[in-house]
């Protein structure tokens, strides 16, 4: 049975992830009516995912409404934002029912863990695109921004680095997954887990953050422009997985850090704090179970300058992704 346009919204979309008691109308008007808490102020954040271009094709459909949605929450969560509601645009080539109900667990799985409730969007037919966007709360005048970085901060990562990159690399190269250590690093690419709990962790402890989607240099760089700062990395401080290190060493990969230094896809969290902070910084990710990583100091003098273990400046490329960047 071929399902119409308003079909598919009714049989997968229409109770997509938690019941919020603030929408007062969601899925199935000309558009959706929900109440804003009066001492919290709103954030917003949007991405689309392109088949081929964030993904690969052969993605499964359940992970790939998992990441639809988990991009946009790691916004939220370098913010330090609490998620609560989404608008979900989807254009698909066919109408295909089993594909459409894995997509929609995989986005509404993810969804209810997080308190979010789909509450409007649009269906097409076309070139598979995933388009989301997310709303949350801060409370008023504590939304981390990325402005906020002072010389002397200590400058974190958390989780680990280059997993997701790595994957990316392998699967350009024709490589399907065969090992568990490759296993794991695909689904580092394909399942990001958004550090909700420790962006919202971080209010009133980091002066700036960002979540690292471009890659670690490149996203450290807009801090450090928006802050009016410069930095500097040790490369070997730059935290990365046994699994990360192991797929390493069996390609003969021996500049593994300077790939993490690069690669994107992690949408773990980037986030500088003063000194007298590190304890309690350190503390609460402890706690959270992800970890994090002391990795440079914030400095006067602009510019990002990263140091190899015997003290020798690393020359590295920082641009990061550009969709319109020339091949």
């Amino acid at each position: 049975m071929i399902l119409s346009e308003f079909d598919i919204i009714r049989r997968y979309f229409a109770a997509a992830g938690a019941r919020r008691d603030d929408v007062a109308v969601g899925v199935g008007d000309d558009a959706a009516v929900v109440d804003v808490p009066p001492d919290r102020q709103l954030v917003l954040a949007m991405d689309t995912l392109v088949s081929g271009v964030h993904f690969p094709e052969e993605t499964r459909a359940e992970d790939i409404g998992h990441k639809a949605l988990a991009v946009n929450l790691s916004d939220l969560a370098a913010m330090g934002a609490e998620p609560a509601w989404a608008t979900l645009a989807l254009t698909a080539p066919r109408n295909d029912p089993a594909w459409l109900a894995a997509f929609a667990e995989g986005f509404s799985a993810l969804a209810r863990e997080a308190g979010v409730q789909l509450i409007g969007g649009d269906t097409t037919r076309g070139p598979l695109t995933v388009t989301v966007q997310v709303h949350g709360f801060v409370p008023r005048g504590q939304a981390v921004l990325r402005s906020g970085a002072r010389p002397g901060d200590v400058i974190y990562v958390s989780g680990s680095l280059g997993d997701a990159g790595l994957a990316l690399r392998r699967w350009q190269q024709g490589w399907s997954p065969i090992s568990v250590d490759e296993q794991y690093l695909a689904t580092r690419l394909n399942r990001p887990v958004p550090r909700l709990q420790e962006g919202r962790a971080l209010r009133g402890l980091a002066g700036a953050m960002i979540d690292i989607s471009d890659g670690l240099a490149a996203d450290l760089g807009h801090i450090l422009e928006a802050s009016g700062v410069g930095a500097t990395l040790q490369l070997d401080a730059l935290p990365l997985s046994p699994a990360f290190q192991r797929v390493c060493a069996a390609m003969g990969e021996t500049q593994g850090a300077r790939l993490a230094l690069g690669a994107g896809d992690d949408y773990e969290l980037c986030f500088t704090a003063p000194a007298a902070h590190r304890e309690q910084v350190e503390r609460q990710f402890a706690a959270f179970g992800c970890g994090c990583r002391a990795i440079g100091v914030i400095e006067e003098r602009p510019g990002l300058r990263v140091r190899q273990s015997d003290g020798s400046p690393l020359v590295f490329e920082h641009g990061g992704y550009d969709h319109f960047a020339a091949p």
